[in-house]
């Protein structure tokens, strides 16, 4: 694991001391960083777990390096890393994910490129993958955000349909349990998340997530908000979030880093540890991100204990867990 930034941040940046912060140059004509969720795995997924976690990091970062280095879009990309790690009940998105105090599970998901297109959905409940849900409302619809989709829209739009129990896993009914019973303060919240440029320049951020362990029905976390968790533009930047959902909303946190990018100029190292410092790591709030600019420069950061990530170094892939 990498202890200290691959590149110095700008002396005119003062980082809050709680944030690590890893920055890559493009080596290769392609770029793509995921994330696993910040905050670490909970009691119930923590035992003799961590070569399972990294396993499902490194092929959920292989299934989108596949498609950037056949030539494909940055958006076929970052939907087939998100895929396999909602596939995967170790991640919360798709199945395993978080449950809500009801017991079920309510998922997000968002995709956008850098031509300004999107889809979102909240509160799915009957699509496999919530990011081919997404993405499908944004290719298929004239909409942009729906909630709570009926299984119908699903199946109509030749998507895989599941029942609501296809996404609860016995740990997470265990954590659940927990958490209510007040035995267990450890992480409640968790995302996934990728970001790439391809080798036509394009970007592209894809964001899926369970939202928190125990939380309202009906609560609505930044992953399905464009802007907060989710955010792509051209020229500038790709970013998929992590974290305290209500604080990266109320930052708007994703196109706060592109903003300075594109306003102020700033490096994306830059933008992300002065968003940090105004928007969360100042307010009291946790989480993290992966951020890919224009020309393929990755960013890493979280200010959370811990937080899963994949990205490349110098021909090799970091994983963090």
């Amino acid at each position: 694991m990498i202890s200290k930034p691959v590149t110095p941040l700008e002396e005119s940046v003062e980082a809050p001391e709680d944030l690590k912060l890893w920055e890559v140059s493009a080596d290769r004509d392609f770029a793509l960083a995921l994330h696993g969720g910040a905050g670490g795995r909970i009691a119930e997924l923590a035992d003799g777990r961590r070569r399972d976690f990294e396993a499902g990091l490194s092929r959920a970062y292989r299934a989108g390096e596949e498609i950037l280095r056949s030539g494909g879009s940055a958006l076929d990309a970052v939907c087939a890393a998100v895929e396999v790690m909602e596939d995967d009940p170790l991640f919360n998105a798709g199945r395993g994910a978080a449950l809500t105090a009801d017991g079920e599970a309510e998922l997000d998901a968002a995709v956008m490129t850098g031509d300004g297109h999107a889809g979102a959905i909240a509160a799915s409940r009957y699509a496999r993958n919530p990011v081919r849900l997404a993405r499908a409302v944004m290719e298929r619809s004239e909409h942009l955000l729906l909630v709570a989709p009926p299984a119908e829209l699903v199946a109509g739009w030749d998507l895989s349909v599941v029942t609501p129990e296809y996404f609860v896993t016995e740990a997470r009914r265990q954590q659940l349990v927990r958490l209510q019973d007040r035995l267990v303060t450890g992480p409640r919240h968790g995302t996934v998340g990728a970001v790439a440029r391809d080798t036509g320049g394009r970007i592209a951020a894809a964001t899926s997530t369970g939202g928190m362990s125990n939380q309202s029905a009906g609560r609505v976390g930044d992953t399905p908000i464009i802007g907060a968790g989710t955010y792509a533009r051209d020229g500038l930047a790709a970013i998929s979030c992590t974290g305290h959902g209500e604080a990266f909303i109320r930052g708007v946190v994703a196109y706060d880093i592109a903003a300075r990018i594109r306003y102020l100029g700033s490096g994306p190292a830059e933008a992300v540890t002065a968003t940090f410092q105004n928007e969360l790591s100042g307010r009291d709030s946790s989480g993290g991100l992966v951020c890919v600019d224009a020309s393929g420069r990755i960013v890493v950061a979280h200010n959370s204990p811990s937080m899963f990530a994949a990205y490349p170094n110098k021909g090799k892939l970091i994983i963090h867990t």
